[in-house]
């Protein structure tokens, strides 16, 4: 059997869901497995606009990414919307339609819907005959996920499932699964054991700040409000302005860290995670039962994240940061209601996603379109 993972590389929610996948299927199967960015299957230039242009509204032009995500949500402009957005995406992915049909591998996961609907529409004109597969890594679901020609959807929640079948996905094409998340969040710690590993001091209420791919937020004034309230930790991943800030200014009881490889440790470490309710970082959390305040969002998929979260009672979301500092402090003094949020977790997360996904792919447990 031979399974084509692919993914496009905007943000880092979606390669990190299907590298999740790649590995697991990788090291517990017997399939062939080939992981791959449908946009390095583009052209340069529609890579990097694809790339930058996210970054650029998210960051910095948040309202109009917000003003674009309701109009391509509204179900009565679908008719415009979604030809028109196709015909922009076919010449560009044109290279990779035909990586598609070349390869012609047994299965397609998508973790994105452009390769999604690209191979969608070749199963549709039947130039391919693999099963095809989109994994939704967010608790929401806007239309540009669906396109006829999926055989199947693997859907974060029931919230998820009743979003699709609002905009007409026949049930039997559902999976409710969880995002599919790397198996070393899995792993059991003992909390004061990994923060002597991580050099931090092993009674104290431990904060993780995790700022994402793009290092949104105003984490300089909230490490100030926080580090003598807490011991920090602060992950700036790939934003090298913030990290050299922080680390200039020595802010007590904090550590800080570039891109990291052991975030899970991390988690491990902390009692509760300040961050962006991205879909793949909240399923890692939740997986390791830590708490997740939120402080920012992008506006559309992530504040239904939250939406989806605060149903269940999981996720605070405040964006004072005299506020978030009052919280802290309230969580830190009165652990039960820490330990609420957390039986709150247990209902609602699914860290088993990828052994769950890997199972019915490799299994085949779902049917062609027809």
């Amino acid at each position: 059997m031979k399974i084509l993972v692919t993914f496009a590389s905007v943000g880092s929610g979606h390669y990190k869901a299907a590298e999740a996948l790649y590995n697991y299927l990788k090291a517990h199967t017997k399939a062939q497995v080939v992981l791959v960015d449908a946009l390095d299957k583009t052209p340069f230039i529609f890579k990097r606009h694809y790339e930058y242009s996210y970054l650029l509204m998210v960051k910095y032009l948040s309202g109009l990414w917000q003003l674009g995500f309701r109009i391509t949500s509204a179900a009565k402009l679908q008719r415009l919307t979604r030809p028109l957005a196709a015909i922009l995406n076919t010449l560009p992915t044109k290279r990779f339609a035909q990586y598609l049909t070349r390869e012609n591998p047994d299965v397609i996961v998508s973790t994105h819907f452009l390769p999604s609907e690209t191979a969608a529409i070749l199963k549709m004109k039947r130039k391919i005959h693999a099963r095809v597969c989109t994994i939704i890594t967010d608790y929401g679901a806007h239309p540009y996920w669906i396109t006829r020609g999926t055989d199947m959807y693997m859907v974060a929640s029931e919230y998820t499932k009743h979003e699709l079948l609002r905009q007409g996905v026949k049930e039997k094409r559902i999976m409710v699964c969880g995002i599919p998340i790397n198996v070393q969040f899995l792993k059991q710690f003992e909390k004061n054991r990994i923060r002597e590993k991580l050099g931090l001091r092993p009674d104290d209420f431990t904060v993780l700040i995790s700022t994402g791919s793009f290092g949104i937020g105003r984490i300089d004034r909230l490490v100030m409000s926080l580090c003598r309230q807490a011991q920090v930790i602060v992950v700036c991943a790939y934003n090298k302005r913030l990290y050299a800030r922080l680390t200039g200014r020595c802010y007590p009881n904090t550590t800080v860290f570039g891109h990291v490889e052991n975030i899970h440790e991390l988690m491990a470490a902390s009692d509760i995670i300040i961050t962006k309710p991205g879909g793949l970082t909240i399923s890692e959390s939740l997986a390791m039962d830590l708490v997740p305040l939120f402080m920012v969002s992008i506006p559309g998929q992530e504040t239904e994240n939250m939406k989806y979260l605060a149903s269940y009672g999981v996720g605070i979301h405040e964006r004072n940061i005299g506020r978030i500092k009052e919280l802290v402090v309230e969580l830190k003094h009165h652990p039960e209601r820490l330990q609420r949020i957390k039986m709150n977790i247990s209902t609602v997360k699914k860290p088993f996603a990828v052994m769950e996904i890997a199972d019915a792919v490799c299994k085949g447990r779902f049917r062609a379109p027809g």
